[in-house]
């Protein structure tokens, strides 16, 4: 049986392998997801692919004004985002599914919570003059 070196499958070209391995980032996907979902206005995200000009621009613009955080949000859902080097912060296929799932659920669930506070509202407005 034939040993392959890590990272490589049977039939790969070691070459191939070795470029994909060089263009992908040291940096954690769920560590830019987590970052880009929950601290992006802040522009942590940016800070922590090293990327700190555009990380203070976002900070300074409050995530250029939900814009620019929802952008960075779906570009590493997407897995696209990039660190400083331009390597791609690669996750694992379960990582990604894992974080569609999550942010998606959150979404629905904020979009529920609002509708049932809106109906209180609007019903306690009806009830109590």
């Amino acid at each position: 049986m034939t040993a392959y070196p890590p990272g490589q499958a049977p039939g790969q070209n070691p070459q191939v392998a070795r470029a994909a391995q060089d263009a992908t980032s040291d940096r954690s996907f769920v560590a830019t997801w987590l970052f880009a979902w929950l601290l992006g206005v802040l522009g942590v995200d940016r800070f922590y692919l090293g990327k700190v000009g555009t990380g203070i621009l976002k900070l300074l613009t409050i995530g250029g004004f939900g814009i620019w955080w929802l952008v960075d949000l779906v570009l590493t859902l997407t897995n696209s985002a990039k660190d400083i080097g331009g390597k791609r912060v690669l996750g694992t296929r379960q990582e990604q599914t894992i974080a569609w799932i999550v942010t998606a659920a959150v979404v629905v669930l904020g979009w529920v919570m609002s509708a049932v506070t809106q109906s209180f509202a609007f019903l306690t407005d009806q009830l109590i003059p």
